[in-house]
């Protein structure tokens, strides 16, 4: 039976035995071909596409890992020091004309009339001590005196009569030689009687103590009825009074090595206290050592500062501006940057990646500043809070650059 239906036509097939189904249509070679590979790219993509990242991301943390092992670093770079030249310095302030008072003479303090604080001028009586046995040597030594003179009167009258007899040859040669050496002999005794009272008059004298300059009194280390040593006995010594001058003042400052050939005599200077903010005391510098410490390798130097006032205390703590002439080359850095050797001090410079330790000299300290006279040229960076361990060649990454004179 054959049926139409809209132009397609169906026929009835009758399969013998052993024979296989055709299909009705079949597909052509090259479109199976076709699928094949697209499967095939389809199936290549997802394997490329989940293995690939895999193996970025294995590279990328091996690097991350190797970066990361690097030590990383925040420096800075040295600051030029300000032009203008003042040297700061401590000092010590002390007065021109300061001494101790000793007793020259031993006994009991009588009498004081000088307590701390009291001006007294030059030849003033401080205090006066009772030497009874001073008194009585000299009592002694007086009499002793009038005996020797006695002696020597009478040696004196027979010399001189053996003289007259062995002119008519009354008396032999020999007694004339004996009266005449007896009268030189009781000559020599009263002489040294006399020295004996000069001395023991003298040493009565200190019995008086006196002011040896104008100044005030500073300590008072005594009262009525001590027992007062002179020393020259064997005994130790203890001083009376303190006297210092305060009417000019001496300033001794230790100037570092580097600024030494420019500390020269002439050169001015200013007193800065602070119990006086806002003030400064001119004064000069008068005298150096020239010689360095060489425990400190700084110059000792010798500032004068007028004081006619007495408003400047003597023994105070002070600091001096020193303005120095020409310029000093210097740098300013952290006091976190330095880094403390067996060797010496260091800074660590960052050189393409590889640490180098510099050896620098130090100069004026600011707090959390340090001024560097010698081994930086200005353009290093430098590693802040640097490692104990680290080392010359040590490979290192900067992490964040930091301002010139910043410290974290």
């Amino acid at each position: 039976m054959q049926v139409e239906q809209e132009g397609v036509e169906f026929k009835p097939v009758n399969h013998g035995v052993g024979e296989s189904p055709r299909p009705a249509r079949e597909r052509p070679a090259g479109r199976t071909w076709l699928y094949a590979l697209i499967a095939a790219g389809l199936l290549a993509a997802l394997v490329v596409g989940g293995i690939l990242p895999r193996v970025r991301a294995r590279a990328a943390l091996r690097t991350e890992t190797n970066q990361m092992a690097i030590p990383a670093v925040t420096v800075v770079k040295p600051k030029a020091s300000a032009p203008g030249q003042e040297l700061v310095l401590p000092a010590n302030v002390q007065a021109f004309m300061d001494s101790p008072i000793y007793a020259r003479t031993n006994g009991y303090l009588k009498h004081w009339y000088a307590d701390i604080g009291a001006r007294v001028k030059k030849g003033q009586l401080l205090a006066e001590i009772d030497t009874p046995e001073v008194d009585q040597q000299l009592s002694q030594a007086r009499a002793d005196l009038a005996t020797a003179e006695a002696n020597l009167k009478l040696s004196q009258i027979t010399a001189e009569r053996y003289q007259g007899l062995l002119k008519t040859e009354s008396v032999s040669q020999q007694d004339s030689d004996n009266a005449t050496g007896d009268y030189a002999a009781k000559k020599a005794v009263v002489d040294s009687a006399h020295a004996n009272v000069k001395r023991l008059q003298e040493l009565q004298s200190f019995e008086k103590v006196y002011a040896p300059f104008d100044g005030v009194i500073t300590a008072r280390n005594t009262d009525v009825g001590y027992l007062i040593d002179s020393g020259s006995s064997g005994g130790s010594k203890a001083e009376l009074f303190h006297i210092a001058s305060p009417n000019r003042l001496r300033v001794y400052v230790n100037v570092p090595q580097v600024y030494s050939p420019v500390a020269k005599p002439g050169l001015k200077a200013d007193l800065v206290l602070q119990e006086y903010p806002g003030r400064r005391f001119p004064g000069t510098l008068v005298r150096t050592a020239d010689a360095i410490d060489q425990s400190t390798r700084t110059l000792l130097v010798e500032i004068d500062v007028n004081n006619p006032t007495g408003e400047l205390l003597s023994g105070a703590y002070a600091e001096v501006h020193i303005k120095l002439p020409g310029s000093v080359s210097s740098f300013i850095i952290p006091v976190n940057t330095m880094l403390f050797r067996s060797e010496g001090l260091r800074v660590v410079e960052v050189k393409n990646g590889v640490a180098d330790l510099i050896p620098i000299t130090l100069g004026r300290d600011y707090g959390n500043d340090v001024e560097v006279l010698s081994g930086l040229s200005g353009d290093e960076q430098i590693i802040v809070n640097p490692s104990d361990s680290i080392l010359s060649g040590q490979r290192v990454r900067i992490a964040q650059p930091n301002t010139a004179g910043e410290s974290k």
